[in-house]
């Protein structure tokens, strides 16, 4: 048997985090982490289950990985994390080309599962499937998968919001919080590996500390990180309304390796549809939190999140929520149709949107995001920003390409710099020149 492993993961960066530890599992029980399918004798899939365009990707990624399979003798199938701990057993009938179905909780133990495959000890396909409980730790080893200088942080495993829309609750359990010093412990790990800017991810990480001893506060978890030696920047991401105090925002505020950006999901901005989506505090809470964060940190980029179409979302209603995107005007907004999600408070919801008018409302939420993105853009011009270099760009104006505080990887817009001979990882003082919608362009500051 080829034993080189090829893994690919699916969904957001804490699934990320589980394919990284998975690879480090993986490799250190004799199982050599493959970057090319071809050269693997075993493909991974850790999947997604959240929403059903998340599914539907999750299963054709199984389909064509299993066609990789049946086109060589020998090679093995393991589909992991959040499908097969949505839909259990149930998934060895519908895909028998899979040998292994791990949920979440076997991320750590994946080597032991492929040796008795291998060795026939269990005959495929396996499925084991429990209730979620896995949180890894600093002594779970990680394989980055990200560039060497950035580096995601999970801090928390599961919630406990149980919104009306949403299965993570059944997919990951309750929320459930590293230790403090166990989560400064890998930071200053990633900080010997050559990490600069650590991603602080959860699925809610303003709930932090709420269940442990102590109730360590997510305000001092950030102080102790911004101490690590070696980092540069930090990020918050996965914030919650109403959740994100004084006392955290002030400690932001206060250090300077802490970027001023917050990610502050808020689904709407229209008070029946927050009440039937179960989300805590309404447009009012909503509007104090963001003066607070504004008051704070005046230069805080803020991201949020929307649903659009969800159940009951009358014409008025979607009206008073595109009506609050342009008074608050966020740095960086996404965008989401509602998908209906069996299991959940809101499928059995009344008024239900068609797709057509669910496409068309996105639409119009992401039109006026671009105004109001470009306009920001353009107010940056002639402002001196940090720049972390990613590498070569593709526009030869400007030969390099990174990003600035206010950016995050993969969610947000990119940074086009000029001037200087700077390598992937570095920091470099720039001043803005030049925006577009999403984009900023950048010529670097000589002293």
């Amino acid at each position: 048997m080829n034993k080189a492993v090829h893994i690919i993961s699916l969904g957001c960066p804490k699934n990320l985090v589980d394919s990284e530890v998975m690879a480090a599992a993986l490799a250190k029980g004799g199982y050599p982490v493959a970057a090319d399918p071809e050269a693997a004798g075993v493909v991974v899939v850790n999947t997604c289950a959240f929403i059903l365009p998340a599914k539907e990707e999750s299963i054709a990624e199984v389909l064509r990985v299993a066609a990789w399979k049946k086109a060589g003798p020998g090679r093995y199938l393991v589909v992991a994390g959040c499908l097969p701990q949505r839909y259990g057993k149930s998934l060895a009938a519908e895909l028998p080309e899979v040998d292994i179905f791990l949920d979440t909780n076997e991320v750590p133990h994946i080597a032991g599962h492929l040796d008795r495959i291998r060795e026939k000890e269990q005959a495929a396909p396996v499925t084991v499937v429990r209730n979620p409980s896995f949180l890894m730790n600093a002594s779970h080893d990680r394989l980055l998968t990200t560039p060497f200088y950035s580096a995601y942080l999970k801090i928390a495993e599961g919630c406990s919001n149980y919104c009306s829309y949403c299965i993570i609750p059944a997919l990951r359990g309750k929320a459930r919080s590293r230790k403090l010093e166990d989560i400064v412990q890998e930071a200053q790990a990633l900080a010997t590996q050559g990490v600069r800017e650590i991603i602080i991810t959860a699925q809610d990480t303003t709930a932090y500390g709420r269940d442990l001893k102590g109730h360590p506060h997510l305000g001092e978890l950030l102080k102790q990180l911004a101490a690590v030696p070696g980092l540069s920047w930090i990020r918050l991401l996965y914030t919650y309304p109403g959740k994100l105090d004084d006392k955290t925002l002030q400690i932001m505020a206060g250090e300077e390796k802490i970027c001023s950006y917050i990610d502050f999901p808020i689904q709407h901005g229209d008070d029946d549809i927050l009440a039937a989506m179960h989300r805590k505090g309404g447009n009012a809470q909503i509007r104090e939190s963001i003066a607070r964060i504004r008051k704070i940190m005046p230069e805080a980029a803020l991201r949020t999140s929307l649903i659009v179409g969800f159940p009951g979302e009358t014409p008025a209603r979607f009206q008073r929520l595109l009506s609050f995107i342009k008074e608050i005007r966020f740095d960086h907004l996404g965008a989401f149709k509602y998908s209906r999600e069996e299991e959940t408070a809101a499928a059995a919801l009344p008024g239900h949107i068609t797709e057509r008018t669910k496409e068309r409302r996105l639409r119009k939420v992401m039109e006026e995001q671009a105004i109001i993105s470009g306009e920001i853009n353009q107010s940056l011009i002639g402002r001196r920003e940090e720049v972390l270099i990613e590498g070569a760009s593709d526009i030869p104006e400007f030969p390099l390409v990174g990003r600035c505080r206010r950016q995050a990887p993969e969610i947000d817009g990119l940074t086009y710099v000029r001037g200087g001979d700077h390598a992937a990882g570095d920091i470099v003082p720039c001043t803005i020149t030049g925006a577009d919608v999403y984009d900023l362009y950048a010529e670097v500051e000589y002293k």
